[in-house]
């Protein structure tokens, strides 16, 4: 890591903050349960509203595309604030706006009231980020792909409790478990608001905002023309594409294709969160022993790649366990990956571009989870189900290949 940059020595040097990791913790954790408590239930939340069944998916896809979309504007704002004033405020702002998102959706009543929640949610859908870069002010650079990894796990448990509790709730009503979701997530910025200390201490914060880091196309540009970063974030673009559609379609998919209903869809969900359970606790610690990032994304990647191709064959062979199997592998995949890349990520800069850094690498994220969807829902329709497991397929391998070829970046 000699090319990285160099931090703040006190964060090397001082233990880690204890309140601070606690808080950031239960956070990741009720943003888990927050967010997939919702999955199973949207494209039921979405049938009113609709006439054609090839119709329903492209709205849910839509519905995902449109949170992305302001994301994308959005978290570069973010993260320049929270790098200027503090991740506290940034952060209980952030989660105020997502309970609001749910709320909305739930109250339904027309399809664009739909949207309007999404967009409300989407608008403050920095908390991902500024949570990164809480967590990278409070830990030594040396020690954040370990740290990253109990992120990914927490937020695993989160995930394994969310959807299938989505789906028992969904029995009470399709409305219920996005009510839930806002309650969840207004508990989390009361305990953020009593109990979250600030991580950015004032030495370390952004002495003046300009208007290029507001920017979401400026910051783009000036991520990928650092070198250290380019294939890193070109990269993990590709992957984020069929990601984002398989996110976006996967409840449709097993509902035309398995017939399945909410609550066990919200179980298969489940599976991820489990997977990222297994990896954390089990899997990650053994593979840092051993590897290094750049070779612990490839692997994450590789299995992705295994996992859409057993899911394309669920759809050919009518076979249901091979959706299970794929999305297990999927699974293992999506979790290790996931901290190797922020780990990398956030050892490229310095204390005060933590917030720019993640913020600029969620817009990049967004944008792909913005497009992913778009076209996974009209591949699906218009080539069958199969169609956005295919794109996986054909989108990672190229991923692979572009991170594979040697870099500027000592991982």
């Amino acid at each position: 890591m000699s090319k990285f940059r160099s931090h703040n020595k006190q964060n090397t040097e001082h233990s880690i903050d204890k309140h601070a990791l606690i808080f950031g913790l239960i956070s990741v954790f009720l943003c888990g349960i927050g967010f997939s408590i919702i999955t199973p239930v949207v494209p039921f939340l979405v049938q009113p509203y609709i006439s054609y069944p090839g119709e329903q998916a492209i709205v849910v896809t839509l519905l995902t595309s449109v949170y992305a979309f302001c994301v994308f504007f959005a978290a570069p704002i973010l993260g320049t604030l929270s790098d200027k004033y503090g991740r506290r405020p940034l952060l209980l702002f952030c989660l105020l706006g997502s309970a609001i998102g749910y709320f909305v959706f739930g109250i339904g009543g027309a399809l664009w009231v739909l949207f309007a929640g999404r967009i409300i949610e989407g608008v403050t859908g920095g908390s991902i980020s500024t949570i990164f870069a809480y967590f990278a002010d409070i830990i030594p650079p040396q020690q954040r792909t370990k740290y990253f990894g109990w992120v990914s796990a927490v937020v695993g448990v989160g995930t394994v409790i969310g959807p299938t509790l989505g789906g028992l709730l969904a029995k009470f009503g399709y409305a219920v478990p996005m009510y839930f979701g806002a309650v969840i997530t207004l508990l989390n910025v009361v305990y953020g608001f009593f109990f979250m200390p600030e991580s950015l201490k004032k030495n370390n914060r952004l002495k003046e905002i300009t208007l290029v880091r507001l920017n979401p196309f400026s910051q783009l540009a000036n991520l990928l023309s650092m070198k250290i970063l380019r294939r890193l974030l070109v990269s993990a673009f590709l992957l984020w594409i069929p990601n984002g559609s398989l996110q976006a379609v996967f409840s449709q998919f097993t509902m035309d294709t398995f017939n399945w209903k909410p609550a066990l869809i919200g179980l298969m969900f489940s599976i991820m969160g489990v997977q990222d359970i297994i990896s954390q606790g089990l899997i990650m610690p053994k593979l840092l022993k051993k590897l290094n990032d750049k070779q612990i994304a490839i692997l994450g990647m590789g299995s992705e790649i295994i996992g859409y191709s057993l899911i394309a064959l669920s759809v050919l062979c009518s076979f249901y366990p091979l959706l299970i199997a794929g999305m297990f592998i999927f699974g293992f995949g999506d979790s290790i990956f996931g901290p190797s890349f922020n780990g990398m990520l956030s050892n490229s800069v310095d204390s005060s571009e933590q917030g720019r850094i993640q913020g600029g690498s969620q817009s990049i994220q967004a944008l792909a989870r913005m497009i992913g969807p778009i076209i996974g829902g009209q591949i699906y329709v218009s080539l069958g189900h199969a169609a956005p497991a295919y794109m996986g397929v054909i989108f990672i391998a190229a991923a692979i290949l572009v991170l594979y070829k040697k870099t500027h970046v000592s991982i």
